[in-house]
């Protein structure tokens, strides 16, 4: 199983919007096909609760605070149980399933995303769990970096914010010589020297 795989649909998850059932379903990629087309409209407040939970796993572990991350994803798995089966058709296509046979879409995405997230906390440590230091954005990302150094969810929101900054200082320089007394900013005439 890629645990890591399933950490991301729980990053995914997070920075989705979740308006429509179309919102929902483009959530799914091409090997959940399956999910895409059995998700029902009465499993959109499944969602959008384990979204809110997942997020709060994230800011939790952003902040540090490793046992209220480890708290709600305890309660995640509680809710999303990991009922692990085998499914294929022949040996060349055997592959896990984290739930039972028959299992909707929310239980089945759901208990991967709580899983895989739950993997990866034991495995990194909730220090690796990020929300993108963007004001404007705030998606969710898991650091992979190899000084656990990342801030950004994406090098567009690191760009943009950086951009924004580096204005943000222009300008204050410019309004702080604005500021000055007009005999401080411009130079004195020189004075004749020896007539």
């Amino acid at each position: 199983m890629d645990f890591d795989a399933y950490a991301k649909t729980a990053v995914d998850l997070v920075n989705v919007r979740l308006d429509t059932l179309d919102d929902l379903r483009a959530l799914f990629a091409d090997d959940r096909e399956w999910m895409r087309e059995s998700v029902a409209d009465k499993e959109m407040a499944v969602f959008r609760r384990a979204q809110r939970k997942l997020r709060d796993v994230f800011e939790a572990g952003a902040a540090g605070r490793d046992g209220d991350a480890v708290a709600e994803l305890n309660v995640l798995l509680e809710t999303f149980p990991v009922q692990p089966r085998i499914s294929g058709h022949d040996a060349g296509d055997w592959h896990m399933h984290v739930t039972s046979r028959g299992a909707s879409a929310s239980a089945e995405y759901l208990a991967g995303a709580a899983w895989g997230l739950g993997v990866w906390l034991c495995e990194f440590g909730s220090a690796r769990f990020g929300v993108c230091a963007d004001e404007r954005c705030g998606n969710v990302y898991l650091d992979t970096s190899s000084n656990n150094c990342r801030r950004f969810c994406s090098e567009r929101c690191a760009t943009r914010s950086h951009v924004a900054a580096h204005r943000a200082r222009k300008k204050a320089a410019v309004d702080e010589v604005a500021a000055l007394p007009s005999t401080a900013v411009a130079p004195k005439a020189p004075v004749p020297v020896g007539r």
